[in-house]
């Protein structure tokens, strides 16, 4: 099978360069300064064992392929908030044979939150989730790094709505030959309603710069129970906080790298470098949603919506906003009126 990653930054970027360096074939598809980094220089994969450089055919579209491959899977790695157009420029694209992308082709979902399969769905046949367990990070032109080890990350994959079959095997074991644990599940989408409750925390940090001092926790604990009430009204399961760890403890440990940029999650990325967009929408906004659709209050969760949003329009740095104050606009957006 050839991987074409839709979305080489981060996350997409980090699985491009480990099924390379197993030795399976890889195409990044990208965009302006990253773009032409990786056409003239390679792909520069930063990991705890030293930086590689793989040289991949590098587009920004289906067209520079002259077509498709039957035995093509397209990865989706953009933000959510990209999906639409990633689809639209995808899903045309004729395979050799006969036929589309969209008709034809798996389309796997490595995104967070829980809208990107939904979209998917509108479109191609055949679409896969994944819940993104994966530390990494993108903020300089053909450079990505993931601090994971031994794993590099833990990918739960299955069929979108639910289910199995034997493409899901053999990606998960293409990702097991690159370092990641990649288990095939039927109910993928309670995996990623779990780790969409741990990214509501995301916008805290990309706002303040923290999420793991004592006061951002208890900020994100209020958050996180917003969330969990709307799944409950909702009648939305995913998996407990000891099945979460089963799964994952011991297996990804973070090591600093030498050279390697400042930490943050993906809704910091975006802020840091400036994209002018962030996901907020589709990981606070999605409790917003269920929320309003099932009758439960999210003051705060708007109000992470609201403030990442602005932040991101107005390009303000990541971290910019003091912890102290959103605590105080948190405890004044959770106050009863009336």
């Amino acid at each position: 099978m050839r991987y074409i990653i839709i979305g080489a930054g981060a996350v997409g970027g980090t699985v491009g360069g480990r099924l390379a360096q197993a030795g399976r074939e890889v195409v990044l598809v990208a965009r302006g300064r990253h773009l032409a980094e990786l056409a003239e220089h390679g792909l520069r994969l930063r990991v705890p064992e030293g930086e590689s450089t793989y040289r991949l055919p590098a587009v920004d579209g289906p067209g520079p392929l002259g077509g498709l491959r039957p035995d093509d899977v397209l990865v989706l790695a953009v933000k959510t908030q990209d999906t639409v157009s990633a689809l639209e420029a995808w899903a045309d694209a004729p395979v050799a044979g006969g036929g589309t992308a969209a008709e034809r082709l798996p389309l796997v979902c490595l995104q967070n939150g829980v809208e990107s399969g939904r979209l998917a769905l509108r479109r191609f046949r055949r679409v896969y989730g994944v819940c993104v367990w994966l530390p990494s990070a993108f903020e300089e032109p053909g450079v990505v790094s993931a601090a994971g080890s031994p794993l590099t990350g833990i990918l739960h994959l299955g069929r979108l709505p639910h289910g199995t079959d034997d493409t899901a095997r053999r990606i998960a074991a293409d990702l097991a030959d690159a370092r990641f644990e990649a288990p095939v599940v039927p109910d993928v989408a309670r995996w990623r309603y779990a780790k969409l409750l741990a990214n509501l925390s995301n916008a805290i940090e990309a706002l303040t710069g923290t999420r793991d001092t004592e006061p951002a926790q208890a900020l994100y604990a209020r958050v996180r129970a917003e969330g969990t009430a709307v799944l409950a009204a909702a009648g939305i399961g995913y998996p407990s906080a000891a099945e979460e760890r089963a799964a994952r403890d011991g297996k990804v440990t973070l090591v600093p790298l030498d050279g390697g940029p400042r930490g943050g999650g993906s809704s910091w990325q975006s802020l840091a470098r400036g994209t002018g967009t962030i996901e907020a929408d589709y990981l606070n906004g999605e409790i917003v949603l269920l929320g309003r659709l099932h009758g439960v209050p999210t003051p705060l969760n708007e109000l992470l919506q609201r403030l990442a949003d602005r932040f991101a329009r107005e390009r303000r740095a990541a971290g910019s906003l003091p912890l102290a104050d959103l605590i105080r606009l948190a405890d004044e957006a959770a106050r009863p009126t009336g």
